[in-house]
């Protein structure tokens, strides 16, 4: 959940992408459509704006940095070119956390989630500009990327930051943070792995606190929220919520043996 500025020179565009990146995007056919899908999707998918400079990412970077989603189990070792500690980022945004975690992590790899071209072209202008060798980025619904491809047992950490908090009552059946969601989450989290959920909407953080306090294979690193840890850059629209009296509750769950 970021603000993000556009140049004069990084204007929409109505020329369509090529039909060889369309064909690779999976989250444009698939993601609403998932044979075998039951669960209550956490977004719906609308024509959003998208600038010249994200489409040209998509267009030149996306086979060199994304994974296509399969339902079969992924090779995390083989996907990022190394054995390492994998992290799960769900629903990255425009991906400024995800860029600056990434960069500090440098020994960790990342395996960011979303749905969105224009959040998928951003974070492929920052993988470019930062020069990140730890990031991969799979463009289709979470829940079906998690029960398809990630192995139990197999991530070292999840960032869960500010998703979507359907305020509306009749909305929040759509809240990605729900218990089979959570128990599905959690037995993919290796043994002393994390759980870090942030939200800047108060009624949604009881939910989540809730939620991840039932599950039996997690357990509370603190004595209810967490403070803010280090490895989570403020960003400018958390700074700006925060001078204006707005709250943000993190949460910070550990993986029980």
């Amino acid at each position: 959940m970021t603000m993000t500025s556009t140049s004069k020179g990084d204007t929409a565009a109505s020329a369509p992408l090529s039909s060889a990146t369309e064909a690779a995007l999976p989250s444009s056919s698939q993601a609403l459509n998932s044979p075998g899908a039951a669960h209550i999707r956490s977004f719906v998918h609308r024509r959003g704006h998208i600038t010249q400079g994200q489409r040209d990412a998509l267009e030149r970077l996306l086979d060199l940095w994304s994974i296509p989603y399969e339902p079969h189990k992924l090779d995390l070792a083989a996907a990022f070119g190394r054995q390492a500690p994998t992290i799960l980022e769900i629903g990255f945004g425009m991906g400024e956390t995800t860029e600056k975690i990434a960069m500090s992590r440098p020994d960790d790899n990342f395996l960011g989630v979303e749905v969105f071209n224009a959040g998928v072209g951003s974070m492929l202008k920052r993988i470019e500009a930062s020069q990140l060798q730890n990031v991969r980025i799979i463009q289709h619904d979470a829940v079906e990327v998690v029960r398809d491809m990630i192995a139990p047992d197999t991530l070292d950490g999840v960032h869960v930051y500010f998703p979507d908090p359907w305020p509306k009552k009749r909305h929040h059946k759509r809240r990605l943070i729900q218990p089979p969601f959570v128990a599905l989450l959690a037995s993919r989290v290796k043994p002393g792995g994390y759980v870090h959920c942030a939200t800047d909407w108060e009624q949604y953080a009881q939910q989540m606190l809730e939620v991840l306090g039932n599950d039996p294979l997690l357990r509370n690193a603190a004595d209810g929220y967490a403070p803010r840890p280090e490895f989570r850059p403020q960003t400018k629209f958390e700074a700006r919520g925060l001078r204006l009296g707005h709250g943000v509750w993190d949460l910070m769950f550990k993986r029980v043996g």
